[in-house]
């Protein structure tokens, strides 16, 4: 059975704010930690039924890339229930009202003309 690890390091100010996120994969290309300005982690609790997440963003995330983090993150989210779905003819439909919202957040928040 195959193992990896995924390494997390935050450092915070004295107020507790993140200033950087570094993270390290045992199965990247490099052994060496990588930056980030932000992360969303969730983890499903079976015990409870619930959600465990960690938000965390750095003082210095510009808005813009924190609009875009988000618009690429839920549309990734609808990727991963499809394939988690398993072709369910309802998870598809309510997967196509996920990207005409994404489509509708992209739009009023700018995004996809900043892009170009």
């Amino acid at each position: 059975m195959k193992k990896a690890e995924i390494k997390l390091n935050v450092t915070l100010d004295e107020t507790n704010v993140p200033e950087s996120i570094q993270w390290t994969s045992s199965d990247g290309q490099s052994a060496e930690e990588l930056p980030a300005k932000a992360m969303f982690l969730a983890l499903w609790d079976a015990q409870y039924k619930n959600t465990l997440r960690i938000d965390l963003w750095t003082k210095d995330m510009p808005y813009d890339e924190m609009k875009r983090f988000f618009y690429e993150t839920l549309q990734t989210m609808a990727d991963s229930f499809i394939r988690a779905s398993g072709g369910d003819p309802m998870a598809e439909k309510v997967i196509a009202d996920l990207r005409d919202y994404c489509a509708h957040y992209a739009d009023k928040m700018e995004i996809l003309e900043q892009q170009n």
